[in-house]
């Protein structure tokens, strides 16, 4: 690319800000880095794969990870129960009021659990496509489902191939409470990743991975209406959102965004090159944890001074929730930068034990007990 291309590429950045690369917004007022997530305490042994938290109306939670879901209660969730195992990976929890348990299975789609141990009831399908990659699911009250796709045909776990490859391929979908009459309500999305029922249930928020955005679009009838931004050019790569009391929302990042992660995505050579000669877990992108590999690429910045990781690098993987209004406004984050444990973070609930808060990175979950509603 000339200096010419460079020079009229940079000011369309300036010019239409709300295209879909923009600078990356500062943390700063209520996204100041802290060690808020590091200061919660683990609930029990780690959670290999762990996936979505959710609260149900008896203070318990259900939790999955790797092929099972789990529900945690006692004091300090210390009691911990197999409640479901399927033969995919189990990702997007969400409860219907009738009292099954929705469960996202990789490769086999939407999973209704009955109380009572009976076997699950599938929705496979939708558009004439298969579900095979659902990232979030959601009911309302009058029994509707909705679910994210994060890309057609792609399981859950390629999400960085498909940031890499610049796809836009995701949907929204709807059934009714008997896994029937699926219908496709969007679709053309860069990775949908998540979605719940906005209060009152007029309308449904959804995130969109890959433009750094909460969007809302009203409900209508068996449809949905334009979808509108909540918040977009956020910091990070949104993941999943659950209420958080009154209108107030969380929202949990698995990745921060980074110059240079930004650079790769405008180099179509450069980037496809890397896909095509590196190994995935070594490309250029974010990360669900860092492993300290040798291998692992740097992020153009000092890593480490005599020996300790600095909190203030730019981080391959960080750990982020936040907490947002109704207004789309970041009113509280919690952080664990470059040098903390807890990265990844894909979902957070409200107990009446305090905010329970899932880190992929790490396979565990937190608790992090002064929780206000």
């Amino acid at each position: 690319m000339g200096f010419f291309d460079q020079f009229l590429r940079d000011m369309r950045q300036v010019v239409f800000r709300n295209s879909e690369q923009n600078a990356i917004p500062s943390m700063d007022g209520a996204l100041s880095p802290n060690d808020k997530l590091d200061q919660c305490t683990p609930i029990g042994d780690p959670l290999p794969g762990l996936d979505d938290v959710i609260a149900t109306p008896d203070g318990a939670v259900y939790a999955s990870a790797g092929r099972r879901v789990y529900r945690l209660s006692g004091a300090g969730f210390s009691e911990r129960a197999v409640v479901a195992e399927f033969d995919g990976d189990a990702g997007a929890l969400a409860l219907h009021p009738d009292g099954r348990l929705l469960v996202c299975v990789a490769g086999r789609g939407l999973a209704a659990v009955a109380q009572g141990g009976s076997a699950p009831r599938y929705l496979a399908a939708a558009g004439g496509r298969p579900l095979v990659g659902l990232t979030g699911v959601a009911a309302a009250s009058d029994g509707v489902i909705y679910m994210t796709e994060g890309s057609v045909g792609r399981g859950s776990d390629a999400w960085m191939r498909d940031l890499m490859e610049k796809k836009k391929s995701g949907r929204i979908l709807r059934c009714d409470s008997a896994l029937e009459s699926a219908i496709v309500l969007r679709d053309g999305l860069a990775w949908p990743n998540g979605l719940m029922v906005e209060a009152g249930g007029d309308a449904i928020l959804y995130t969109e991975a890959w433009t750094h955005s909460v969007l809302r679009a009203q409900r209508q009838g068996a449809g949905i209406g334009a979808s509108q931004p909540l918040a977009r050019n956020l910091v990070g790569y949104p993941a999943r959102i659950h209420p958080a009391g009154g209108s107030d929302l969380y929202l949990a990042f698995f990745g921060v965004r980074t110059h240079l992660i930004e650079f790769v995505l405008r180099e179509d050579d450069f980037r496809d090159d890397m896909m095509r000669t590196v190994k995935p877990e070594y490309w250029l992108g974010p990360a669900l944890s860092s492993q300290h590999d040798c291998l692992e690429p740097m992020q153009i910045g000092s890593i480490k001074a005599l020996g300790i990781q600095k909190p203030w690098a730019p981080p391959r993987s960080y750990g982020l929730l936040v907490r947002m209004n109704a207004e789309g406004e970041i009113v509280e984050s919690l952080h664990s930068r470059a040098d903390g444990a807890y990265h990844g973070i894909t979902a957070a609930c409200s107990t009446p034990q305090g905010l329970v808060i899932a880190s992929k990175g790490a396979g565990r979950l937190l608790l992090r007990g002064e929780e206000r509603q």
